[in-house]
Formats: C-alpha cells, sequence, structure tokens
C-alpha cells in the first residue's frame, strides 16, 4: 500500500479511537496485536494492512475508506452525460484496455452493449477490472435473492474501495497524429486485423 500517507492514516486511527474512549491497549486487544504495534500505526511508522484497516473500523465504527483518507466522488449524476463523461475518462487510464460490443437485429435478437475488459490481457489493471465486476455480481446478486442485506453490501463496497485506493493510476489523453502516420497505423491495423481473419 505505498500510495498511503501512513502518518496521516495513524492520526485518523488515533482520534476516533480517542473519540470512542478506547485506549491504546484496549485497542491492541481487541485487534489481538502488541501495543507497540498499535503504538506503530498511530505514528505512522509501520504499514496497517487492509485487513487491520477493515478491523479498526469495526472496532471504532467508521468505514475503512475514511481510516485510509479515500475520497470517493462527492459529484452528484444529474444525467446521461455525467455518466457518458465518465465513460469517456475511463478510456484515458492508462493500464486499462476495455472493448465495446454491440449486438443488434439483424445480426441478433437482442439489442445489447456492453464494456468488457480481457482479465488475460496485459494491460495492468484489466484482471484487476475482472476481479472487481466478478465479486460485485456476486454481492448483487446476493441484495437481489435476499441472500444479503444492504448493510453487508455497503460494508463490502467500503471495503473494496479501501483495497483499491493504493493503486494509482496515471491518466493521458491519446496522441494527435499528422494524416501519414494515421494512414501508416490504419493500413497496420486493417492487415492484422484481415490477416488474423484469414487465418482463422
Amino acid at each position: 500500500m505505498d500510495n498511503f500517507d501512513y502518518p496521516a492514516i495513524g492520526q485518523r486511527i488515533k482520534t476516533l479511537r480517542k473519540r470512542k474512549g478506547i485506549n491504546q491497549t484496549e485497542l491492541a486487544q481487541r485487534l489481538k496485536k502488541s501495543l507497540r504495534t498499535v503504538q506503530k500505526y498511530e505514528t505512522g511508522e509501520i504499514e496497517v494492512s487492509i485487513a487491520v484497516v477493515n478491523q479498526i473500523a469495526d472496532i471504532l465504527e467508521t468505514t475503512s475508506t475514511y481510516i485510509l483518507g479515500y475520497e470517493s466522488s462527492t459529484a452528484e449524476i444529474k444525467n446521461l452525460s455525467d455518466i457518458m463523461d465518465f465513460l469517456f475518462k475511463l478510456e484515458t487510464v492508462v493500464g486499462i484496455d476495455f472493448n465495446i460490443d454491440v449486438k443488434k437485429p439483424p445480426r441478433s435478437k437482442q439489442w445489447e452493449c456492453s464494456i468488457t475488459f480481457d482479465g488475460k490481457s496485459m494491460a495492468d489493471f484489466n484482471a484487476d477490472m475482472c476481479l472487481f465486476l466478478e465479486q460485485w455480481e456476486e454481492e448483487r446478486d446476493n441484495i437481489r435473492s435476499f441472500a444479503s442485506t444492504q448493510k453487508a453490501y455497503k460494508k463490502w463496497k467500503e471495503q473494496i474501495l479501501a483495497y483499491y485506493a493504493a493503486n494509482a493510476v496515471e491518466c493521458a489523453e491519446p496522441e494527435e497524429l499528422d494524416p501519414d502516420a494515421r494512414i501508416q497505423k490504419r493500413t497496420e491495423y486493417l492487415e492484422k486485423t484481415y490477416s488474423s481473419t484469414e487465418s482463422e
């Protein structure tokens, strides 16, 4: 979890602990850790694992994301443009590669559009996206089938956001090519596409 500010995390743990009226010894006992370990967490001397952050969040009745200092977007979704703008931003993330699959009549009975991530792609974060989407669908199914509660779903969501908060990403707009370079790239693309189609 290299992208976190551990002294700031420690300060939040300390503040929350005091607010709950729990001393360091009691917190250490509940975590099954030594007093010195808890002291080091609070001073930011050592890394706090996500599992421990989740435990602390439960004990101090807060969220893992708050302890880590992760703030989710507070911008309200007011219209479809807000959603579409997010999708446009997704394509600027370096390390994520996705395809847009479109099925519609007459080639398909249904009109379906989806965004897919190849989990075996060389893109850095595609496997993470696939794992997340797989877990998300399982959690959504648990809610739809009344096998789980909204409270449990919210807790899972907080823990997922906390877990991935350490994975910093870089965004970059695609470069604009001059006409000759674009034509060359287009020719290479077509040759590659049609040669792979012919070999199948």
